[in-house]
């Protein structure tokens, strides 16, 4: 697989003195200045120079007034990026905007729980799922993925209130099959537990795979219960700092009480324009490019598969079905996850993710969203910690 020559993903970005989080504010989270970071799920390349074309423009014209989002150029492309990239149509009467998916989340979870009561999820987890469930004072029930009969029991408990899905997961990279995502749907509608499916890893998933979105299989009629789909084309045009996300909710009353919510309580009726811009010009004109870089990562997924397979066979890793994250499970080397987390520091000057973090000790997230030689220092210097510290 091969890269198409108009998009240069080699080539280095310096992004050092951008108020980057991945690059400047490494020491926040590792203790130290001037590492090598593999950490937050942003990639390391220029947005597509389509959606750059359509900023520059928006720019040019000088005025940067108060925004709707609720226009049909908006509308009409995310209608258009689903019925072309998933063979699904969107009822875009469902549409709503969000500042942030995580946002909207925290607004979704106030709608349909209550202080104390359940939001279940996949283990491991994403950490912003924590954060946003345990900030509002709900309780995090976690289910570990795959275990179908441990999620039926989380979501037969009569305090359960809404299941959050993750899909593809985060941070495991898991592709959910329709007959998964409607036997989900069925246990939630049969205990009375709304859905809500953060979807923003959607466009990442790999040769093979196939994205469905939960849209598709929600249903419309009576008792098909609480739905709704949280997302944006910022994880995969990385542009996330433009802000904006949008989501699909299924009940009518449920999106006139999110956007009373968002416009009276939340004071956010007017989106940034450029996200607005950026969505629109992604959905419309940036195909081409989405699937330049997701098989420039997924050769950089390679290229760890088989360094770590040359080093380690005992760990028979494989690269995940969606994004460019690298979930790598450790345990078969018995390593100490402070020990290795000292060495990487330390010696090796990288900073990768613990699998602490998403609540799995044992594991490591490393973010290959980077130039080919990026990728390959990441790595290089993984098997040399490893060598290190595996018993």
């Amino acid at each position: 697989m091969s890269t198409p020559a108009r998009y240069d993903f080699d080539t280095v970005i310096d992004r050092r003195g951008t108020w980057c989080v991945q690059w400047d504010g490494v020491a926040d989270r590792f203790g130290a200045d001037g590492l090598l970071p593999f950490t937050i799920s942003d990639m390391d390349f220029a947005t597509a120079p389509e959606v750059l074309a359509a900023l520059r423009a928006r720019l040019d014209h000088g005025v940067l007034g108060y925004t709707t989002w609720q226009q049909d150029d908006f509308r009409s492309a995310v209608a258009h990026w689903y019925e072309t990239r998933y063979g699904t149509r969107v009822d875009t009467g469902r549409l709503v905007y969000g500042p942030s998916v995580l946002s909207q989340l925290s607004q979704l979870l106030q709608m349909w729980t209550a202080e104390g009561e359940g939001v279940v999820v996949h283990t491991p987890t994403y950490d912003g799922f924590r954060k946003a469930v345990l900030g509002l004072g709900r309780e995090l029930r976690g289910v570990p993925l795959g275990d179908g009969t441990a999620l039926e029991r989380e979501l037969a408990r009569t305090d359960a209130k809404v299941l959050v899905l993750c899909s593809p997961h985060n941070p495991t990279g898991r592709v959910w099959t329709e007959t998964e995502l409607r036997g989900m749907r069925e246990l939630a509608r049969l205990h009375g537990v709304a859905v809500i499916s953060d979807e923003i890893h959607a466009d990442f998933v790999h040769e093979g795979q196939t994205h469905v979105p939960y849209a598709r299989i929600a249903g419309d009629g009576p008792g098909e219960g609480r739905w709704a789909v949280i997302t944006s084309a910022s994880k995969s045009f990385n542009f996330p700092a433009l802000t904006g996300s949008y989501g699909l909710i299924g009940d009518p009353a449920d999106r006139a009480e999110y956007l009373r919510r968002m416009e009276t309580a939340e004071g956010l009726a007017s989106p940034a324009v450029l996200s607005l811009t950026a969505h629109i010009a992604a959905y419309r004109e940036g195909a081409a490019w989405l699937d330049a870089v997701r098989a420039y990562t997924a050769e950089n997924l390679t290229l760890v598969a088989g360094r770590l397979d040359a080093a380690f066979p005992e760990l028979a890793w494989e690269p995940p079905q969606a994004g460019y994250l690298a979930w790598i499970d450790l345990r078969p080397l018995g390593v100490d996850d402070d020990e290795l987390q000292r060495v990487l520091i330390e010696r090796e000057k990288v900073a990768i993710m613990p699998g602490a973090v998403y609540g799995a000790p044992g594991f490591l997230r490393l973010n290959v969203g980077c130039a080919r030689s990026k990728a390959d220092a990441g790595v290089s210097a993984l098997v040399r910690a490893l060598r290190e510290v595996a018993r």
